[in-house]
């Protein structure tokens, strides 16, 4: 699978395109704004969007969701529930950080720990992942050995907790429990800043490194 990162809105948030080469179909994950960008990039890809994902419901990564759908005619898929009372306040989300008005929206699935996404020939796992949000959830192809992890992890960071519904041992667990065992070699592409990988993090990120289990 191929990926090319977007980058939208003032919070230059990671928007993905996800391709699959073999059919030539993608999927747009979590267009949180900028939507000309967002379709700038899909027509220079030549590739054919077959739907949204959406790892969690904060205003930078749903934004432009909503216009998007309507736009390109397309299916929503995800988060996981926990985070619908996000997603019902996106009006209120913009207001507050200053984001052209958003539409709220009702994902036409849910998604839950162990499901599967399926784009073109390729299979996504999803794993829920919450702490930066109760229903965030992460896209992993083990085929690829690629995630995309919303805010969960960063190079050299983690997702903050101090909003609503987050919780900072829940987003450790998610991270030492849920993606680090992986593998080392998975690369990942964060909601925000350059791609790592979740080896060069349990190494050498403060907050979770293997150094720090002891500490937590």
């Amino acid at each position: 699978m191929k990926a090319i990162v977007i980058p939208v809105t003032a919070f230059e948030q990671n928007c993905s395109l996800l391709i699959c080469e073999q059919s030539n179909s993608a999927a747009v994950v979590d267009p949180g704004g900028d939507i000309e960008l967002i379709l700038a990039a899909i027509d220079k890809a030549g590739v054919e969007v077959e739907k949204i994902l959406v790892t969690h419901g904060h205003i930078d990564h749903v934004g432009a969701v909503s216009e998007l759908a309507k736009r390109l005619n397309l299916p929503i898929e995800g988060p996981q529930r926990g985070d619908k009372f996000w997603i019902d306040q996106l009006p209120e989300q913009a207001s507050q950080f200053g984001f052209a008005k958003s539409d709220t929206f009702e994902p036409d699935r849910w998604l839950e720990d162990g499901d599967i996404v399926d784009v073109g020939n390729e299979r996504l796992q999803v794993i829920h992942a919450p702490g930066h949000s109760p229903g965030h959830v992460v896209f992993y192809d083990p085929a690829g050995g690629l995630a995309v992890v919303g805010d969960v992890l960063f190079q050299g960071s983690i997702g903050r907790t101090d909003f609503p519904g987050g919780n900072h041992q829940d987003l450790l667990d998610s991270i030492r429990e849920k993606l680090f065992p992986l593998g080392d070699g998975i690369e990942f592409i964060p909601g925000h800043g350059p791609a790592s990988t979740f080896g060069d993090e349990r190494r050498h990120n403060p907050f979770v490194r293997d150094g720090d289990f002891a500490d937590s």
